[in-house]
């Protein structure tokens, strides 16, 4: 199986859910999309001249059909060779084209048309890719490559190896009854999956409040009024036509909304009800992830594993579920006593200010009390904090981080007509004076209708060498849904923008300052526990004065953010550190344990969640609540959720061992670009980490774990 052809998109966060030209001025948007305008001839969306209009995605499909034929043809031809690694490297880029492009288009434009085109694209080209992953003599033709020492460089070795893998895991090598109970197996499981996200994003669950005094009023607009007869009295007669109604809000309980009531409201019954009613929506999904962990059970079994957690790990450095819990029980007991303590003065805080001496803690009151002892304690305003990061500035600050690492520049790039998908969109290219442009870069970062709704780095093109002489430039686009728009006053963010930007943009300088000899390694085409370091890295950026001070500037002084301001949010962003990280084990041990090794029986996934929390963290599980049946990664990253964990570590280990003294270095930005960027994909995991953080990587069980050491002292544990 070609898993080169999965779309690469990288979500923002670990939780919630996922430029403009480097210029202080809104006009600058302006100038881009009028200098689009008088450059070259028409072309269409992303450059490709097939699209431009929505049906053109059914012409690019069909091209990408035929010239894979061609190539399927030609590699059935060759003896064993160099040349079939790059002939399959090219059906992987051609039908990439087609993927990555709908998949921007699908979740960007504006226009429903492209919209739909682009839907149908992605599933006549997925269909095609059943006819690729199940191809002999592809798969002769890889195995013969492999077998016969053909292959001279490692890159070529690790792409042959990579090849003939996926297309054992998609059940090639096996008898025809097997592989056609495969195929309905992956069908299932693609349905099962879909199913579980509609029901999150359709069933959010709603709670009714009255009366409507008990939502803060600058949060009442947020929701729809609903009314209610003014109930009288068990012993009074209600007058004949009396038409008195009470005013209340229903409230959705989607995760985004839920979070800010738990923050914001402080009646503790509404909190009460939106986390019960939140964390027990939607019920539908109980039964779709029962069939979904028996459908990836069976098809584990079928490729001779004892669970799918143990076919999902195996290609990865963990290698094993066995190494991965390890890591997970490990971290868990460091991290144990000091969220005990955490919880402990989150109780007492509680205590003292309701003044109730036996006042139990309930999971509802979280966040509601941390966010108050933060405030009170570090005087953190986020209008204050705001003001220092206007999106320009922020932009700016990546163009100076960029330039100061690397040696190289952002510039706009005048787009063709066509190209772009909506006015708000520009396109900058990274530049070097040496070595000539690098890669190009789409900025979609304004919230509208319609589009994505988190923050992600969607891939274009990947690069790859095309010829001796040429190299195919890699394109990703960088999308957000910031408040504002580029002719509206300066947008501004609040500081997790700030770091969620920065998160995104290490996966966007993954992508472009990777140089590999295929795409199918290119950027964050990586090992899933490698996928995430360079975003974790990033947001270190985000944090640290000496970074800050270069573009975080009051909006009316302009002067720097200062010092004090920026030690209060760091000393802010640790208190409870802990319960966060405890959290994060959670979570990556219910992802383990729902796809480890099976028993007969059915498994109860509520029983199993409330086990893990009782044991794993210091709070109780509420009665009633299934939280799981809304955690969309366990569809996205079945059994691979430990790996943001892993990403984190080794983050952790770069920052401190590589960065901290100096993070702006040419020679910090040579040891990131040198040793792990460029290199994507093409190097093993393991050598690479160990070339680049030697002991900070570590030998488990016959996998490899990152050492946690640098994250724990970080948080002190």
């Amino acid at each position: 199986m070609f898993s080169a052809l999965k779309p690469r998109r990288w979500a923002a966060r670990l939780l919630v859910y996922p430029s403009r030209a480097f210029s202080a001025s809104n006009s600058f948007y302006a100038s881009s999309m009028a200098a689009a305008e008088t450059v070259g001839a028409e072309t269409g969306l992303y450059g490709f001249g097939v699209l431009k209009t929505p049906e053109g995605f059914r012409r690019f499909v069909d091209e990408a059909i035929q010239k894979s034929g061609e190539l399927v043809t030609y590699i059935s031809q060759l003896p064993p060779s160099m040349e079939i690694i790059r002939a399959m490297d090219e059906i992987s880029d051609t039908v990439c084209s087609v993927i990555d492009s709908a998949e921007l288009c699908r979740n960007t434009h504006p226009d429903r048309e492209y919209v739909e085109e682009a839907n149908k694209a992605s599933m006549r080209i997925n269909e095609y890719l059943h006819f690729l992953n199940t191809n002999c003599s592809l798969y002769t033709a890889i195995v013969k490559a492999e077998s016969e020492g053909v292959l001279h460089t490692e890159e070529a070795q690790r792409a042959a190896h990579a090849l003939r893998v996926d297309f054992e895991n998609g059940g090639i090598h096996l008898s025809d009854d097997k592989l056609q109970r495969v195929n309905q197996l992956n069908v299932e499981i693609a349905r099962l999956g879909n199913k579980f996200n509609e029901n999150i994003m359709f069933d959010p669950g709603f709670v009714d409040i009255f009366p409507a005094s008990r939502i803060p009023k600058n949060m009442q607009y947020h929701f729809d009024a609903i009314y209610r007869p003014i109930s009288t009295a068990s012993n009074e007669i209600s007058k004949v036509g009396d038409t008195r109604r009470e005013k209340g809000y229903k409230i959705p309980t989607d995760s985004s909304t839920l979070s800010s009531i738990l923050k914001w409201v402080s009646d503790a019954e509404v909190r009460k009800q939106a986390y019960i009613k939140g964390n027990s929506t939607p019920h539908a999904n109980l039964i779709v992830l029962d069939k979904l962990i028996g459908a990836r059970h069976e098809l584990a079994q079928i490729m001779g594993c004892k669970s799918y957690a143990e076919f999902a790990i195996r290609p990865n450095m963990a290698a094993s579920p066995d190494v991965a819990m390890c890591f997970l029980l490990n971290l868990s007991k460091s991290v144990r006593c000091k969220a005990d303590e955490e919880f402990n003065i989150i109780r007492e805080f509680k205590r003292q200010y309701l003044n109730q001496s036996g006042a139990d803690l309930e999971a509802w009151d979280e966040t509601y009390f941390t966010g108050m002892m933060k405030s009170s304690a570090y005087g953190l305003e986020s209008s204050v904090l705001s003001s220092y990061f206007s999106l320009s500035g922020c932009l700016e600050g990546l163009k100076v981080l960029v330039q100061a690492l690397f040696g190289a520049t952002f510039y706009q790039v005048p787009m063709a007509p066509g190209e772009s998908w909506h006015p708000d969109v520009v396109k900058l290219s990274l530049h070097h004076p040496q070595e000539g442009d690098l890669g190009f870069l789409y900025l979609d970062l304004y919230s509208r209708k319609g589009k994505y709704p988190g923050c992600a780095h969607f891939a274009v093109r990947g690069g790859r060498r095309a010829s001796e002489t040429e190299y195919q430039l890699p394109v990703v686009a960088l999308v957000c849904n910031f408040v504002g728009s580029p002719v509206s006053s300066t947008s501004r963010l609040n500081h997790f923008d700030v770091e969620t930007l920065f998160h995104e943009f290490g996966h966007a300088l993954h992508s472009l300052l990777s140089r590999t000899d295929y795409q199918h390694f290119s950027g964050t085409r990586v090992v899933l526990d490698i996928a995430e370091i360079p975003s974790n890295l990033f947001e270190y950026y985000a944090w640290d004065y000496r970074v800050l001070k270069t573009f975080a500037r009051h909006e009316t002084t302009g002067d720097a953010i200062p010092e004090k301001l920026v030690k209060a949010m760091n000393d802010s962003r640790k208190r409870f550190s802990a319960t966060e990280l405890q959290r994060q084990i959670f979570y990556s041990l219910i992802d383990l344990k729902l796809f480890g090794a099976q028993n007969n029986d059915s498994m109860d996934t509520v029983s199993m969640v409330a086990d893990l929390k009782q044991q794993h963290t210091s709070w109780n599980h509420v009665e009633g609540t299934h939280w799981h049946t809304r955690f969309s990664h366990l569809i996205n990253y079945g059994a691979g959720y430990y790996s943001y964990l892993y990403a984190r570590c080794f983050a952790a280990t770069i920052w401190w061992d590589i960065c901290h003294e100096d993070p702006l270095s040419p020679d910090t930005g040579t040891a990131l670009r040198e040793k792990f960027l460029k290199h994507g994909g093409a190097k093993d995991p393991v050598n690479l980490l160990k070339d680049f953080i030697g002991d900070g990587i570590l030998s488990c069980n016959g996998g490899s774990i990152p050492d946690a050491s640098s994250l724990c002292r970080e948080m002190d544990l």
